[in-house]
């Protein structure tokens, strides 16, 4: 049901996903990125998935095989997936999609390079403005790994709380050095975390997801030493929840699924509440009894679970809604 073509935009591979339904009208474009920590994952490994997404929402999926840590290093990731994307937006003619109806999407640390892609083009006047984002249990921030979800979902499969932060450090400095420092939260000097309380706080949380075993963490201060080798964590390009409120106000409509047995949850949370805050139209879906990386076992040979499917089925409802 589907023409796949794979090409290279620029210097990035990408994967094209094509529906054969003939379509009155010119379709619209999921620029897709793979989770895997910045450091796993490819086109093959969101094959199955992109594949789902173009034939069931009848879009033309792109998908971004963008450079890998620790070889390469933030803001590789980053930078192919935005120059991905613009290269789309300027060639829209070929593919049959609708220049206003571009969306960005990811998984995880996919969904962390969606949100950093979008908030650059959100202030781009010499571009289509993105139709939507869809992050899917995205990882927004590096200040906390002591919010609620931290705490409570530190030893659940698939994502532990400790490989969290190893994967944004190899993502970061090609290297793992300082992990302690960052999962007690000594890595990031008081006087900065004071400053983002107002967006990284427990406080944002609603209670309800405080109740299972959380206990408030202690502010610990850093040596400069460290927050020299980290202080890029404060950069919305790697942590997009650190975005200034001009930039999430311009944002498009979003969509955001969080589950609750995942380290990531509260980061989907918290980047609601402020999209929400300021006025961006926000679907969120919350899967009860989901966990991290469900999605992609929607249809697995071996181990499927029927809530990856649901959340599936919601993401491809959201997109035909658009």
């Amino acid at each position: 049901k589907l023409f796949i073509k794979d090409l290279w935009f620029e210097k990035v591979p990408v994967r094209i996903y094509h529906p054969k339904v003939p379509s009155a009208r010119r379709r619209r474009g999921v620029m897709f990125f793979h989770g895997g920590g910045w450091v796993f994952g490819s086109l093959e490994t969101h094959e199955k998935l992109c594949r789902s997404i173009a034939r069931e929402s009848e879009s033309v999926v792109v998908s971004v095989g963008y450079r890998l840590a620790p070889e390469h290093k933030y803001p590789a990731a980053y930078e192919d997936c935005l120059n991905a994307t613009i290269h789309f937006m300027k060639n829209i003619e070929h593919y049959g999609v609708d220049p206003a109806n571009v969306i960005v999407c990811g998984d995880s640390a996919g969904g962390n390079l969606a949100a950093a892609v979008s908030q650059t083009l959100a202030s781009r006047s010499d571009l289509p403005k993105l139709r939507a984002q869809i992050l899917i249990y995205p990882g927004l921030q590096a200040l906390d790994f002591n919010l609620p979800s931290y705490q409570q979902n530190r030893g659940v499969p698939l994502l532990f709380r400790e490989r969290a932060a190893f994967y944004l450090l190899q993502y970061l400095n090609g290297n793992a050095s300082n992990l302690e420092e960052v999962l007690q939260g000594s890595h990031i000097p008081i006087d900065i975390k004071l400053n983002y309380r107002k967006w990284v706080s427990p406080d944002n949380i609603p209670e309800k997801f405080k109740v299972r075993g959380y206990k408030q963490h202690v502010l610990l201060d850093c040596t400069n030493e460290v927050y020299e080798t980290v202080k890029r964590f404060c950069e919305p390009n790697l942590c997009p929840l650190l975005a200034e409120d001009a930039i999430i106000h311009e944002l498009p409509e979003s969509f955001i699924l969080t589950c609750e047995y995942d380290v990531l949850r509260d980061d989907g949370l918290l980047y609601k509440k402020r999209l929400e805050d300021n006025g961006v139209r926000v679907t969120w879906y919350h899967l009860e009894d989901g966990f991290h990386g469900i999605i992609n076992t929607f249809n697995s040979d071996w181990l499927s679970f029927s809530s990856g499917k649901r959340g599936l089925d919601n993401i491809v409802n959201f997109l035909k809604s658009l």
